[in-house]
């Protein structure tokens, strides 16, 4: 059974449409990418799938369970994360403090044990702290975790932003344009990481306008233009596909390479 089944997926905001009738699965341990150029509809589609959009027609099944209209801390604790294009950390916190909020949909502790320092969630506030400085250690910023998230470089704020979303203990994540704004050794480690998280048993969905990286990470890419998809299949299905050469990669079939 997929992991993540999309059916019928549309959204129009105006006379704008945005998401056409979209349909697709990953399967569990699948890097799956969303490709197409700008304007393609790939981010409002990821809004659908993670709750913060509602879709004017269609579903969206996680674990078979049906997840369309739930709100995103709900989908979240049901095991699915994110990450935004433009990281959003709290400025005012540090970098540890910033991953220990990605852990909070997996603490039980209510109101009035953190108002009066309960025994119980003392030990549940150590548990996420010990949680959080692993996630820096895998992104490789532990060293850094007393800083100021306003004192980091574009590039660490994003390596910052997906160790809490992997705080959130997900089964798939969703990277929006993860290496946008990032130089190409960053590039290249952005990749050696989300192999690492996929060995860790955890399914991603990638939107990148690196092709590069697409065609080096994914086990299947699923193209969209205008909003509505017009190819599905492994790299090289769709560095060959006349449709997709024509409307985003550019070039003839056989010139489209991986670099």
């Amino acid at each position: 059974m997929a992991l993540l089944e999309a059916r019928d997926l549309r959204k129009c905001f105006g006379g704008l449409v945005a998401v056409d009738g979209v349909s697709f699965d990953v399967e569990p341990g699948q890097i799956k990418s969303l490709i197409g150029p700008n304007g393609a509809g790939k981010t409002t589609l990821f809004n659908l799938v993670t709750g913060l959009l509602r879709p004017d027609r269609g579903s969206v099944r996680f674990q078979g369970t049906p997840v369309s209209g739930w709100k995103p801390h709900r989908i979240a604790r049901a095991g699915l994360s994110r990450t935004f294009q433009n990281p959003s950390l709290f400025h005012r916190m540090n970098v540890l403090e910033n991953v220990m909020v990605g852990r909070h949909c997996r603490t039980r502790s209510e109101f009035w044990g953190c108002a009066l320092r309960l025994p119980g969630q003392r030990r549940e506030e150590h548990r996420v702290r010990e949680a959080a400085v692993q996630e820096l250690n895998f992104v490789g910023l532990a060293h850094l975790a007393a800083f100021p998230a306003s004192a980091l470089t574009f590039g660490q704020r994003r390596m910052v932003e997906l160790a809490r979303a992997l705080a959130t203990e997900p089964q798939m994540l969703l990277l929006d344009e993860p290496a946008s704004g990032l130089n190409t050794s960053e590039k290249r480690e952005l990749g050696d990481l989300i192999r690492r998280i996929r060995n860790r048993g955890v399914t991603v969905l990638l939107v990148e306008h690196d092709m590069s990286m697409v065609m080096g990470l994914s086990d299947s890419v699923l193209v969209l233009h205008y909003g509505a998809r017009i190819a599905e299949g492994s790299p090289a299905d769709i560095q060959n596909d006349a449709r997709v050469v024509q409307v985003y990669l550019g070039g003839e079939p056989e010139h489209v390479a991986a670099g």
